[in-house]
């Protein structure tokens, strides 16, 4: 166990160390939120991923495959569709819309593309993306806590604080730059873990004449069958409720969409949807062995909380010293996602609200050390809601990819793609999410059907709807005037 703290500390120092190495380099406001262009796109596309998939996946989708068996693997069938339309069609109209309009963060795009209504458009989106990200990040450090507690037998709160302390050095450093390297090196670390321990388990579970088939039968009756046991319309229900994450792949997670606007050409996107998608077949595919693995290793109540099912396949399977390493991973996946979203909100914060919609006037070196600043502080909140929450993570990532991806989504996709959309329908978009992903996971129809997938067409409807009745000026006056030539 010496030698597992040991390699968990050195990894901490290195991860410091890198992020204020390259955090050096932000000297203006545009380094600090997006990198000036400057991060090489396989850099991005390691990030992007390493941020998407957070201690969700490690602990969280790794406990629901082991729970529920084949059907869990709807789930990163959504996931990998979602991944993959994003880098494919979505990558490069997010990098060439960001150098059009010059903008550093999401909220600062759809407020200058709908100028009208860009300081209701900043409220609304920047309130939106710090209410339900501090959340997410929230559960990141509380999964710290359950692996630094199974590892080492460390009480929860203490791994949640040294979790904390370093996601905050690590962000604080050097902001988007500092974090997209660091991203880098733990990726490369998640994906060591996700695709050499199913190997380590499958021969375990050869080497010891165990089978999977046969676990999946004696486990229950559903788990053994791709739809869970289901028929008719509970088919639809099932497919949908799993399939769901897609929907808030589609441009609404303000965390991955900024590695897209830091793309610096076509050339650099390219190489990043190679990486990206290779990466997601390889970090799926081991995630789902690990589940289905772990069916025939451990039987069903063994774990009375199951998002420990990975770090406990860890710590039996391996020597001390890789076990330190593929530990490491899982804290990697941790600290990429958190560090993400902590900048996330603090530009949702600093930029869109402080500077843009209240109209501060701060300098570049001013706006950097704002940014700091609400990091240290929006991370102490997160740390707070760990220790608070008694929430599962994957409950709490599923509700936060509802509440932010799934509403913003429909958003960026009709400002991408319909010339009709209108700033009132921005809105309209936005607090009709909002509000149903509140109301939705507050009552059963949760249970009925997810939130992922009713909050993105709620929100998609209300902004069609307001924007064919409340349409832009301008391009009102550009329909009436291409109406008239039509009857010249």
């Amino acid at each position: 166990m010496n030698i597992i703290l040991v390699e968990f500390i050195i990894y901490c120092v290195i991860i410091v160390a890198v992020g204020y190495f390259f955090g050096r380099r932000s000297k203006t406001q545009s380094d600090f939120l997006l990198g000036g262009k400057k991060v090489p796109g396989w850099v991005l596309a390691f990030s992007e991923r390493a941020t998407g998939e957070s201690a969700w996946l490690l602990l969280g989708y790794t406990g629901f495959v082991f729970m529920t068996g084949l059907s869990g693997i709807w789930v990163a069938a959504g996931i990998a569709s979602g991944i993959i339309f994003s880098w494919l069609f979505l990558a490069k109209k997010f990098m060439r819309e960001t150098d059009k309009y010059q903008v550093l963060t999401l909220p600062d795009y759809l407020a200058v593309r709908f100028g009208e209504k860009a300081k209701v458009i900043r409220w609304l989106s920047g309130v939106l993306i710090a209410g339900f990200l501090m959340f997410y990040v929230g559960a990141q450090m509380a999964g710290a806590g359950k692996l630094l507690l199974t590892t080492f037998g460390m009480p929860e709160i203490g791994g949640v604080i040294i979790a904390t302390v370093v996601i905050i050095l690590t962000t604080f450093a050097g902001g988007f730059i500092s974090v997209a390297w660091t991203d880098m090196v733990q990726s490369v670390m998640m994906l060591v873990t996700l695709v050499g321990l199913p190997i380590l388990a499958l021969i375990y579970i050869n080497t010891n004449d165990l089978s999977i088939t046969e676990s999946l039968v004696s486990a229950g009756p559903t788990f053994d069958s791709w739809f869970g046991g289901v028929t008719g319309f509970a088919i639809g229900v099932l497919f949908f409720n799993n399939f769901s994450w897609f929907f808030g792949f589609l441009g609404g997670q303000p965390q991955l969409s900024s590695r897209f606007m830091a793309l610096k050409n076509d050339k650099e996107a390219n190489h990043g949807s190679v990486v990206a998608i290779v990466w997601t077949f390889l970090a799926y595919g081991g995630a789902f062995t690990i589940g289905l693995a772990a069916i025939a290793m451990y039987n069903q109540g063994s774990f009375d909380d199951v998002e420990i099912i990975l770090p406990t396949m860890i710590l039996q399977l391996m020597p001390p010293w890789i076990a330190g390493i593929l530990l490491a991973g899982v804290l990697a996946a941790i600290i990429t996602t958190a560090n993400s979203q902590l900048l996330v909100v603090t530009s949702s914060v600093t930029e869109d609200i402080i500077h843009k919609a209240l109209g501060i006037k701060l300098t570049d070196k001013q706006l950097v050390w704002l940014s700091r600043l609400s990091i240290a502080l929006f991370g102490i909140v997160g740390m707070v809601i760990a220790l608070v929450s008694e929430s599962l993570v994957y409950l709490i990532v599923g509700w936060a990819w509802a509440g932010v991806g799934c509403t913003l989504s429909p958003a960026i996709l009709m400002t991408f793609f319909w010339k009709r959309y209108s700033g009132v329908g921005v809105i309209a978009t936005i607090l009709a999410g909002l509000i149903s992903t509140i109301l939705w996971i507050s009552t059963p129809l949760e249970e009925m059907m997810t939130s992922r997938f009713t909050t993105f067409f709620i929100a998609a409807f209300f902004g069609i709807v307001f924007s064919l009745l409340f349409p832009d000026k301008k391009a009102k006056e550009k329909v009436d005037i291409e109406a008239a030539e039509k009857v010249l």
